[in-house]
């Protein structure tokens, strides 16, 4: 069992049935009253995230996850596809579930598979990618890299705030946790 006060961003707990992951987690004293955690959490099996507060001495049971090892192969229909890179299973994950992170990933992409038991839940993402730029405004002679900045749209769709002098067909390191630029790769 652990305490609601201690429930980080990431970790998963299960609560009434239900497997929840937690987005958000903030510790909130209002002036009067007692101290509580206002949390965002998400419903992996449903997909639906719930913005809520817990008293920090709640108890909740712990979700233990589990990572393996995989490549993203492709996206067809409704369905993204990752193979195991040690025993070359395939998985299958539809694509609602994991639409944010898909815009981080190009095919032979890898990744982190999540588990809870033998159930797949998600995916998680390397710490920074690289993508090409397929859309932006000109870059900007004389630019630095302390302007305001532009917006660009990646190969994945993914579309960020990068800085002037980016063109397109630059490459760029993305930091995924933030989804912002870094770095020219």
């Amino acid at each position: 069992m652990l305490e609601a006060i201690n429930l980080k961003p990431g970790m998963a707990f299960v609560k009434d049935g239900k497997l929840i992951k937690v987005v958000e987690s903030n510790h909130h004293k209002p002036g009067k009253g007692n101290t509580v955690m206002q949390m965002k959490l998400y419903d992996i099996r449903s997909g639906s995230t719930v913005q809520t507060t817990m008293r920090p001495s709640e108890k909740v049971e712990q979700a233990i996850l589990e990572t393996k090892d995989a490549q993203y192969l492709y996206t067809q229909d409704d369905m993204a596809y990752f193979m195991d890179l040690e025993t070359y299973e395939q998985y299958e994950i539809p694509v609602e579930s994991i639409e944010t992170e898909l815009k981080y990933l190009l095919e032979n992409t890898n990744v982190k598979i999540e588990f809870y038991e033998s159930e797949v839940i998600g995916i998680k993402l390397p710490t920074t990618v690289e993508l090409t730029v397929t859309e932006t405004q000109p870059s900007i002679k004389g630019a630095t890299v302390t302007g305001s900045g532009k917006p660009a749209t990646l190969e994945t769709g993914l579309i960020i705030n990068v800085p002037d002098f980016i063109s397109v067909g630059d490459k760029l390191v993305i930091n995924t946790s933030e989804g912002t630029y870094q770095k020219r790769a």
